[in-house]
């Protein structure tokens, strides 16, 4: 399949790709994201965290076209794209996946990669309704990349098989399978580890940093499992109650003062108070 555009080197942040400049989100008094100033650079893996209710689903939701913001804005590679709708982003560069797996639950896994590849279809629907050549031509490169993300993801075995009778950790595979066969320059992973055991969120991690590389893709990635944000994201964001309160690297995270505090008052993530 054609990789998605844009790399950079472990760790290095490359050209902005995403820039999100004094952004707010206002749902009548209250302020879910407010002013919120953050930059990705192309081939960077960046990581959002904080405490239940902070923000970071929302910012996922005002990036994606879900919501649009009450002010501010926000540009991909330069370009605006506040209030566009979700499929004019989708289009742009932007896929993600959910806290709350999302998948076509009565169609096979291959059917799931595929249908999220034809938006990049250059086939009209009289095409499709005559078949074609150009139609067919479509189809075989949808399912060629279909079957190569499957593979990739380990799902092959699974192909025709429905996606509700999958297990847990197989659906979580299959919905970034199928988020990156929109060809995204940057893709947004909400809480991928979820319901997830150690062994398999240990994969995840690896996982994640394969499809970094192999499809030189720029991630965001909302997590609460310490473990693997601190395992693979090279600068993190921390929000309180949709305010930025401190970025930087791992190290850096774990021993600020104000994000050891804002984690009080529900459970404090082991690795996050290392060495504070």
């Amino acid at each position: 399949m054609e990789p998605a555009r844009g790399a950079g080197d472990r760790g290095m942040m490359g050209d902005v790709l995403l820039q999100l400049e004094q952004v707010t989100m206002q749902f009548g008094g209250l302020k879910a994201v407010a002013d919120l100033d953050l930059s990705i650079g192309e081939g960077e893996l960046v990581g959002l965290i904080g405490p239940n209710g902070a923000g970071k689903t929302t910012v996922f939701n005002v990036i994606t076209g879900v919501y649009t913001p009450t002010s501010g804005r926000i540009l991909l590679g330069g370009r605006p794209i506040g209030g566009l709708r979700p499929h004019q982003i989708a289009r742009r560069g932007i896929t993600r996946t959910f806290q709350n797996i999302r998948l076509f639950s009565s169609r096979c896994c291959r059917d799931n990669v595929a249908i999220a590849g034809h938006q990049h279809a250059k086939a009209g629907v009289i095409d499709a309704l005559l078949r074609t050549g150009k139609f067919e031509r479509d189809e075989r490169a949808i399912q060629q990349q279909a079957d190569e993300l499957l593979e990739v993801f380990g799902l092959t075995p699974w192909a025709e098989v429905i996606a509700s009778e999958l297990p847990y950790g197989q659906q979580r595979r299959l919905e970034i399978a199928r988020a990156l066969a929109g060809r995204p320059r940057l893709l947004l992973l909400d809480e991928p580890a979820a319901g997830l055991n150690p062994q398999e969120s240990d994969q995840l991690m690896h996982l994640i940093e394969d499809i970094r590389e192999r499809f030189r893709v720029t991630i965001l990635l909302i997590e609460h499992d310490m473990r693997v944000v601190m395992g693979i994201c090279r600068r993190i964001a921390v929000l309180d109650y949709g305010v930025k309160i401190s970025e930087g690297t791992p190290d850096q995270i774990r021993t600020d003062p104000k994000v050891i505090e804002a984690y009080l008052g529900e459970e404090v993530p082991a690795d996050l108070g290392a060495g504070a």
